[in-house]
């Protein structure tokens, strides 16, 4: 009982064991019922019997306690290593499933913008080709420099892939790159500005300006592909206090781009990658014509 009982029947049979203890010594020492003129003795014999009587039984109660705690502590163990596993397993699978999410994010990033830029590039050199030869010439040289820095990137997430390992071969784009990527935009056709406010308190983390990068990068994509004809876009950096605004607004077909944020997986892409760094990413029409999508991401405060 002691060993496998529940806590209550372990202490009954003890209680129940000394009593027993002190049963048997007074039969042992009651008189007998032939000699009715004896008195009970309360010597010390009955004294030392009922104490070696109730020890033997403390004794092997106790070692059945012992037994239980035993028990119980090894199947504690069990059930804490058995948890340890399943939150490993759990753990791994959601960092399977983020590294997946994230993996995706980047393929969309590079292939969606450069196809648009190489598609752009290419209607055009297919209509300037009649009229002006140089023109098609300096067309097909900016699809051929989208489509191999596309490549790089490409080799460069697939290497990650491969290794497990952050690969140096190209530094990963960051805020110092937008001027070349607003470039790379008007010589697709639109015509881009950048501007830039303020001075940062402080430098972002890397990650963060990757996706600053990532932002206008999908931005100004999903501008080729929707404004229309003649478009303008404006990529606004604003560095406060708190840390850096970003606006990226343009003049098209704003209304249409409605149906963009619903079923593209560039601005979900995009609210998910600001909000791993605590910031906000909002996107819509313009009232005065166009599309706007303004991000926030934060300083970092150690």
């Amino acid at each position: 009982m002691a060993v496998y009982g529940k806590r209550w029947q372990s202490f009954s049979t003890l209680a129940l064991g000394l009593l027993g203890a002190l049963l048997a010594t007074a039969s042992i020492f009651t008189p007998s019922q032939y000699d009715p003129g004896a008195t009970p003795s309360f010597s010390g014999d009955m004294i030392i019997s009922f104490v070696g009587l109730a020890l033997v039984i403390t004794l092997s109660w106790t070692s059945g306690d012992l037994a239980r705690t035993r028990r119980l502590a090894v199947k504690s163990l069990k059930d804490h290593a058995e948890r340890l596993e399943n939150e490993r397993i759990m753990e791994r699978a959601l960092a399977a499933s983020d590294e997946r999410n994230h993996i995706a994010r980047e393929m969309h990033d590079i292939v969606a913008h450069s196809l648009s830029v190489i598609i752009t590039q290419a209607n055009g050199a297919r209509y300037a080709a009649v009229k002006d030869p140089q023109i098609a010439i300096e067309t097909l040289k900016t699809v051929s420099d989208t489509g191999r820095a596309s490549l790089k990137e490409m080799r460069r997430l697939l290497g990650v892939l491969r290794t497990d390992e952050q690969l140096q071969n190209r530094p990963l784009p960051s805020l110092s790159d937008l001027d070349d990527l607003v470039e790379v935009a008007r010589n697709s056709g639109l015509e881009a500005r950048l501007k830039s406010a303020g001075t940062p308190r402080k430098e972002l983390p890397a990650g963060a300006e990757l996706t600053a990068y990532r932002c206008v990068q999908e931005s100004l994509t999903n501008v080729l592909k929707h404004a229309g004809t003649n478009a303008q876009a404006e990529v606004v950096l604003t560095w406060t206090y708190r840390g850096l605004d970003l606006r990226i607004a343009d003049n098209g077909r704003g209304a249409g781009a409605i149906k963009l944020e619903g079923a593209g997986q560039g601005l979900i892409g995009m609210r998910e990658r600001v909000a791993l760094y605590d910031g906000t990413c909002t996107s819509g029409p313009q009232p005065s014509g166009g599309f706007a999508v303004a991000v926030f991401i934060p300083y970092s405060e150690d």
